[in-house]
């Protein structure tokens, strides 16, 4: 089964890691990356960057940035494959965000 590991983080978190601490938690990042049951991967843009669409009454309307309220930004996301939705969280706990204040979501892909 696939899932994807949604990662999210409150980016004043992030405020007080020095370069080395940073490196330390890249090569994490990286060592999920390596893991045999992670498919693919990425980092996201800051939500300053991105841009959200709604069709109402047929009018599509593009406006800056998601802008929820909330502390938390999706950050980036794994996509795994696992035998479980625990094997998959098993592989989230590895995530720095989980342990930094941020948080790893796990959902089940549907396949079709």
């Amino acid at each position: 089964m696939k899932y994807m590991l949604l990662i999210y983080d409150n980016p004043a978190n992030w405020e007080d890691v020095t370069e080395e601490q940073m490196k330390g938690l890249y090569a994490e990042y990286g060592a999920v990356s390596q893991n045999p049951a992670t498919l693919s991967g990425s980092q996201l843009k800051p939500v300053e960057t991105a841009k959200t669409v709604r069709i109402t009454n047929g009018e599509t309307l593009v406006t800056d940035g998601p802008f929820a309220e909330t502390k938390e930004q999706l950050g980036g996301y794994y996509l795994v494959e696992a035998g479980s939705i625990e094997d998959a969280a098993k592989i989230g706990a590895a995530i720095p965000s989980a342990r930094m204040g941020g948080s790893v979501e796990v959902r089940e892909l549907v396949e079709m």
